[in-house]
């Protein structure tokens, strides 16, 4: 074989699995088929790469041989990295502050989510599984009063979200955020509570597919939170 063929094809192969999320994003190929080419192009790639390097240990090859196998070994290492990571993941995709009573989502329905999205029910066998995963996701409880509470969780949320609801009398926000490279739209529901201390804040994220969120949702609430109590802070 050529190796500078062989090179080409394992370049080829890497910007393919670049090329998966953005094709996605943009509605080219559906979430199962980017993932699908995601996982096929790096193993392609990382293929390509151990045969170059083998190339190159025989002290065959050129210039395109060593970047196609930098470029393979980069491209397989990244499902890899995304594998060890969901290592200690549970396969969750629903998140809750509250997993007694989660916050329901209103304004974001079936319609708007799309056919192939998971169920809007919360599945109460998450419960127990996020738990263990994640015991630091609990609701915030302001000092303040619903209204105020309402701004300063207002002025937390993203600047990148999509507001889908902003009902203050009602006390919810439901919002949508979509992920830079993939195009993954997760859905955002919070819900004010008053307490005779102030407000209680619960927040739900919940993913529209895939079994596993590889705790993006748990970071997500986690950041969030985080940004409700600097506003608050802001607020006096």
């Amino acid at each position: 074989m050529n190796p500078a063929n062989i090179a080409r094809a394992t370049l080829v192969a890497a910007l393919l699995m670049l090329a998966a999320g953005p094709m996605h994003r943009f509605g080219v190929i559906g979430w199962q088929a980017s993932l699908g080419l995601f996982v096929m192009a790096a193993l392609l790639a990382g293929i390509g790469a151990l045969w170059c390097l083998y190339q190159l240990l025989r002290r065959r090859g050129g210039t395109i041989t060593v970047i196609a196998a930098a470029a393979g070994i980069a491209a397989a290492a990244i499902p890899v990295a995304v594998i060890v990571n969901a290592g200690d993941k549970p396969p969750i995709n629903d998140i809750s502050t509250d997993t007694t009573n989660p916050p329901a989502f209103v304004a974001i329905d079936s319609a708007l989510r799309g056919d192939d999205a998971s169920p809007l029910a919360y599945n109460p066998a998450f419960a127990p599984q996020q738990e263990r995963a994640y015991p630091d996701v609990r609701p915030l409880d302001l000092p303040l009063e619903p209204g105020k509470a309402f701004d300063v969780a207002m002025a937390a949320c993203n600047k990148d979200w999509q507001i889908v609801l902003a009902d203050r009398n009602a006390g919810r926000i439901e919002a949508i955020e979509q992920s830079m490279w993939w195009g993954y739209k997760d859905d955002i529901v919070i819900r004010l509570t008053k307490t005779a201390q102030g407000t209680r804040v619960d927040v739900r994220s919940k993913s529209r597919v895939g079994e596993s969120d590889l705790g993006a949702n748990a970071r997500r609430i986690a950041a969030y939170l985080d940004r409700v109590a600097t506003e608050m802070r802001k607020a006096g």
